[in-house]
């Protein structure tokens, strides 16, 4: 008798826990922002987010294999409408978050022209740090620009390639490469990187970042909560101090 009082008492427990608490699976480029939203709406609502960060096809592939996952953000479109068209969110609830730019990041301050010539000089012999061109968005958005710049095939040797957004960008701060194809909010977050340029806004897809409740988040008072407040001002202004781009229709 004593022993089914103690797993009764674990099982409502463990499902008050489980109540009270909201997992997001977002794009590893979004970590820093994303880390100081969950404390805010924690701050502000009393209830704890749990985060899993890393490529959009690798979050995409989890949720539509079933992990336990209330939103999903992914840093493209196509990863979740990967997600839509398995019937692993709620397609009604999907949103674009934020936007943001792709930029060449180096390790010194400098400006460098987005031409053959002038990238093999800041080269040196080095490489380019970019994430994986054929599965994660950063990396398919380096790669579409390169080519539309008429880059790629002369690049291609020097290019390694990682397994997210902020790996590349690591093979950069730990001296690895000279250069690195990463977004803009990377950049800003870490004090090591600069941007050198720009790429231009027609050699690439607008890069969007769609948000929304999975199909076990719809049943969860916190999900819809959190999903609602990613919609406000408060978490606007978090993503525009990490260096990432507002879309219209954040609401107050």
């Amino acid at each position: 008798m004593r022993f089914f009082a103690v797993f009764l008492y674990l099982v409502i427990t463990s499902s008050v826990a489980q109540a009270d608490r909201v997992t997001v699976f977002a794009a590893a480029s979004l970590k820093n922002a994303m880390d100081e939203i969950g404390l805010a709406f924690e701050e502000k609502y009393a209830h704890t987010v749990v985060f899993n960060f890393a490529g959009s096809s690798q979050i995409a592939r989890q949720v539509i294999a079933g992990a336990p996952a209330d939103l999903l953000i992914t840093a493209n479109a196509l990863w979740m409408d990967e997600a839509d068209e398995m019937s692993s969110i709620a397609s009604e609830s999907r949103f674009d978050l934020v936007s943001n730019q792709l930029v060449l990041a180096s390790s010194k301050a400098q400006s460098i022209t987005l031409d053959y010539e002038s990238l093999q000089q800041s080269l040196s012999g080095g490489r380019v740090a970019m994430a994986l061109v054929d599965a994660v968005p950063a990396g398919m958005y380096g790669k579409q620009a390169l080519e539309h710049l008429d880059l790629w095939d002369a690049l291609e040797p020097s290019i390694i390639q990682a397994d997210n957004v902020r790996a590349a960008l690591r093979f950069l701060t730990l001296g690895e490469t000279p250069l690195a194809i990463v977004y803009r909010s990377d950049v800003i977050s870490e004090p090591k990187a600069y941007i050198a340029a720009t790429f231009p806004e027609e050699s690439h897809p607008a890069i969007r970042y769609p948000a929304a409740l999975t199909e076990r988040g719809v049943t969860s008072k916190v999900a819809v909560m959190f999903h609602n407040y990613l919609k406000s001002r408060d978490v606007k202004a978090i993503l525009s101090r990490h260096g990432f781009l507002a879309i219209d229709g954040v609401q107050g």
